[in-house]
């Protein structure tokens, strides 16, 4: 009953968080495109810089949240609420001390703007701009920790409401304000509004749910508790400094050594990116707090047989994805915007390859941080953040704007492709990691065979049209799937997998008989 009630969860947060992405999405892509026809690139660049730059700002949240988070799974799991209010605590001081340091910070970097914007575009106000994305940024540290503990009580489909409904708001009135005035510093103050409210209103949804939260004095929390906190805040220090170096400091090197109008270009591709790594993230964001809840209760084999199903899900979900971005980018690109915003193919080879080898790993973290395994991989993040910068910096000099994204690929494949599996089989499966790379290479390998493959039947596509467009992607959901489902159809994770859709659709069934009855 409770693995059934769960997937339930589970499912109903995948459900809510997927039907507001594809909304979301729609207007984006709406908003997107106007903002490109009536402000140009040169704004693109700069959107996507100062946001890379407060990426690199956010160091000072400390990966708190990912260690708080960790340790509300057993008090929810065992409804201990002063537990829950003594951490919940902890956490708002430390994110209002974070918030004031993120402001600090952010003032302090404007009088060197001029040295990170090479070939400075010609856009007024350009200080104002990045105080208005600062303030975005800050204004999330003193109300979005609230959303935690929703989030940590499997209720995800909750914030998604919220989250989903400001951001859909907040796309039309922008397209708006842009369709009428074509002003930047009004469009981010829309923004900026939609951001405070979504903050203000899960923090009182939060009150509603959980109203001892809204007591005064919360109980200390015991000296042991608060050690094993600090503990895992201290490892994802480190983590936290690897993963926006990686992420974070792309678009700042190619503004520095290349130039912000390839900024605005790279946007493009990595807007569509974000937007289906949303999408599948969504799932995995929807399963986290099941998978801690699992993790408190059930056995380590349990646990493993559960995650060789979801990394298989893993898995199926990225090769797809891989496949559809290595044939579709250049076409969706062309028709959407124009060929003049297309780029070489070696860059777009790069960023696919980057996307599958880093979406790969989302179900080996998601089990790191539900069994709290941050301190075993402590001095990772530092080997990549520093071999991903020494790497860029050297290959974008070389080899221009493809060297920035090598230098993420091989700062991965020599840091995260193998520590972080390592751990987490040695300390939470306790098995041999070799199991887990003898599958990687088997789905990386075929995953290259789908590709392969699929762009081989649409070379007889020569033109980038609509109509071949539709074809192209009717072949990129067709080959992969049928590859797929041929190799694997025998194993026990794809009978697992088959099984759990077999549910869902049965469940959805018989529940719309239930409502046709009723009516």
């Amino acid at each position: 009953m409770e693995n059934e009630s769960r997937i339930k969860k589970s499912l109903r947060n995948i459900a809510f968080g997927l039907g507001g992405q594809l909304l979301s999405v729609l207007l984006s892509f709406a908003c997107r495109t106007l903002f490109i026809s009536l402000l140009g690139t040169a704004y693109l660049g700069v959107s996507g810089l100062f946001s890379n730059i407060l990426s690199v700002l956010s160091l000072a949240e400390l990966g708190v949240g990912s260690a708080i988070t960790y340790s509300m799974y057993r008090p929810l799991a065992e409804k201990d609420n002063k537990q829950l209010h003594s951490l919940m605590h902890l956490y708002a001081s430390i994110y209002r001390v974070i918030g004031c340091i993120v402001a600090v910070l952010g003032l302090l970097l404007i009088p060197f703007l001029d040295n990170i914007v090479k070939e400075h575009p010609n856009i007024d106000h350009l200080e104002i701009i990045y105080v208005m994305f600062l303030a975005n940024s800050v204004v999330s540290y003193f109300f979005a920790y609230k959303a935690t503990i929703i989030i940590a009580d499997q209720k995800k489909y909750i914030t998604a409401i919220y989250e989903y409904g400001f951001n859909i708001l907040q796309y039309v009135v922008q397209m708006g304000v842009l369709f009428c005035t074509r002003n930047f510093l009004l469009y981010l103050f829309v923004q900026i509004l939609c951001s405070f409210f979504y903050n203000y209103f899960i923090s009182k949804q939060a009150d509603k749910l959980y109203p001892f939260l809204k007591q005064n004095k919360p109980e200390k929390l015991d000296p042991a508790t608060k050690k094993t906190i600090y503990k895992n805040i201290g490892a994802m220090v480190a983590h936290k400094i690897g993963g926006v170096v990686r992420i974070s400091t792309d678009n700042i090197l190619i503004s520095m050594y290349v130039g912000v109008y390839w900024v605005g270009l790279y946007s493009n591709y990595s807007l569509i990116i974000d937007i289906v790594d949303k999408f599948l993230g969504q799932i995995f964001s929807a399963v986290s707090a099941s998978i801690g809840n699992l993790n408190a209760q059930e056995s380590k084999e349990k646990s493993y047989q559960v995650f060789t199903t979801a990394y298989f899900i893993n898995f199926w979900l990225y090769g797809l994805s891989t496949v559809c971005f290595f044939v579709l980018f250049r076409p969706f690109i062309t028709i959407w915007i124009g060929s003049q915003y297309t780029m070489a193919d070696s860059v777009i080879l790069i960023i696919v390859m980057n996307f599958y080898v880093v979406g790969m790993r989302k179900m080996v973290l998601a089990y790191r941080d539900s069994l709290g395994l941050f301190w075993n991989d402590r001095y990772k993040p530092v080997f990549e953040a520093t071999i991903n910068l020494g790497a860029s910096l050297f290959l974008v000099q070389k080899i221009g704007i493809t060297g920035v994204f090598w230098g993420t690929f091989i700062s991965f494949m020599t840091t995260c492709f193998w520590i972080e599996p390592y751990i987490l089989y040695k300390h939470g499966f306790k098995k041999k990691v070799w199991i887990h790379f003898a599958k990687y290479v088997i789905y990386a390998g075929i995953t290259c065979l789908a590709v392969f493959l699929t762009q081989l039947a649409c070379s007889i596509f020569t033109t980038y049209t609509l109509s071949n467009f539709v074809g192209r992607a009717i072949f990129c959901l067709l080959i992969p799937n049928i590859i797929f489902a041929v190799l694997f159809f025998k194993t026990k994770e794809f009978k697992n997998l088959y099984s759990i859709v077999s549910n869902v659709i049965t469940s959805l069934y018989n529940r719309r008989n239930k409502t046709v009855t009723k009516i």
